[in-house]
């Protein structure tokens, strides 16, 4: 292999404990915007895929991402993962900012669906998301990913199932 070619990249990250316990205390909107605002660190995902919530209000999350060259798969554009990712993190925090605090959610179903190819010439995309439905047990939402002219890449819907937090588990 040609090292002329090679690239390095280096990620670190915060223990994503702190935040998790942290939602034992806060309802899911207080706690999306204490991270907004850096009082608690970005999820590990978010460090690895350089991703970042940029907006959140009660039923609403609003992502953002600069695809670059370590999103690219071996076909020369972004890797469909990267819009999943964007997408379930956007749909779930949506979820979330309904929850209070005790209640947690997982995705038990994300339909995607890729509508063109992200690449570095793409610039700058959003992934907005809204709650469609938080219940007790289960919770539907929508989402769409978006460059600054307002075209298409991905859409998607979740289903998440809703439950109480284990404190054990959480190290408290």
């Amino acid at each position: 292999m040609d090292t002329l070619l090679e690239r390095t990249r280096t990620v670190t990250w915060h223990d994503p404990m702190v935040t998790a316990r942290a939602a034992l205390e806060m309802n899911g909107l207080d706690l999306l915007r204490a991270m907004i605002r850096g009082e608690y660190p970005r999820p590990p995902i978010a460090e690895l895929l350089d991703f970042q919530l940029l907006e959140v209000d009660e039923g609403r999350a609003v992502f953002g991402v600069e695809p670059a060259e370590f999103h690219y798969n071996p076909i020369g554009v972004v890797h469909g993962g990267l819009a999943c990712t964007l997408l379930d993190s956007a749909l779930g925090c949506a979820v979330q900012s309904q929850l209070p605090s005790g209640l947690a959610y997982t995705t038990i179903q994300l339909n995607v669906n890729l509508v063109r190819a992200l690449t570095l010439e793409t610039g700058f995309v959003r992934c907005e998301a809204q709650a469609v439905h938080v219940g007790r047990q289960m919770a539907t939402a929508e989402a769409r990913i978006t460059d600054s002219r307002g075209k298409l890449y991905a859409h998607a819907t979740t289903t998440c199932l809703v439950f109480p937090v284990a404190q054990k588990r959480m190290g408290s």
